[in-house]
């Protein structure tokens, strides 16, 4: 959720003046929603869709001597210089981290070969359209998610969206929830679990000397 909190940064930082445009649109189409929906190809690679599965079995029990041995010893962690297994180590460990959830989320959320040797999860990262700002904007990724009229549990529904890309709004987060602007006009609120920004987290695997290996796990742009 990092990163969807530097998305709402972005957006509050903005509050003083409210956008002409709505930069999760095409302009020539400015009130047609964009639509990411789920994909996922591992399984048209029967080799690395069973590699997935058992990462993911690894993952779920929290098996870190499973989860290493699919790790590049290079695995590349940030745009910075916490890099390699160790980092990756530490903060697996970390008991206030979450590296176990991220990874999790990222791959649940299938994901789509850019080539024969690489997969890029999620599907959010690897489907992005051009034009939507990847800092402004997050994709719904559920079917029929409720738009709220305002943050609290039981307010009146305005609407449902089904994996469209949405622009968060200034004042942003309110009883838990996302404020956010749909391609129609209407403004509303979500449950963050419905929404992934473009530039959290996302697992890239290579294969490479006859195996697959997660090669970086990197957030941002």
């Amino acid at each position: 959720m990092a990163i969807v909190a530097m998305v709402l940064t972005v957006a509050l930082q903005g509050a003083a003046r409210q956008p002409a445009l709505n930069p999760c649109v095409r302009p020539a189409v400015p009130r047609t929603a964009v639509i990411v929906r789920p994909v996922d190809q591992a399984a048209t690679q029967p080799d690395f869709f069973t590699f997935r599965a058992r990462l993911q079995t690894a993952i779920a029990a929290r098996d870190e001597a499973a989860l290493l041995t699919a790790v590049d010893p290079a695995i590349k962690l940030s745009f910075g210089d916490d890099d390699g297994i160790e980092e990756l180590k530490k903060q697996l460990r970390d008991p206030t981290g979450t590296m176990w959830t991220a990874l999790a989320s990222a791959l649940a959320l299938g994901g789509r070969f850019s080539s024969a040797t690489t997969f890029t999860a999620p599907y959010v990262f690897a489907t992005w359209p051009d034009g939507p700002d990847s800092f402004e904007c997050v994709a719904v990724i559920g079917e029929r998610v409720r738009v709220r009229r305002t943050a609290e549990a039981d307010s009146a529904v305005v609407g449902s969206v089904s994996y469209e890309i949405v622009q968060v709004l200034p004042a942003a987060r309110e009883g838990g929830l996302v404020h956010v602007r749909l391609a129609n006009g209407v403004s509303g609120f979500i449950a963050p679990a419905f929404v992934r920004s473009p530039i959290d987290r996302r697992a890239i695997f290579e294969r490479a000397g006859g195996r697959w290996v997660l090669r970086a796990f990197v957030a941002g742009d």
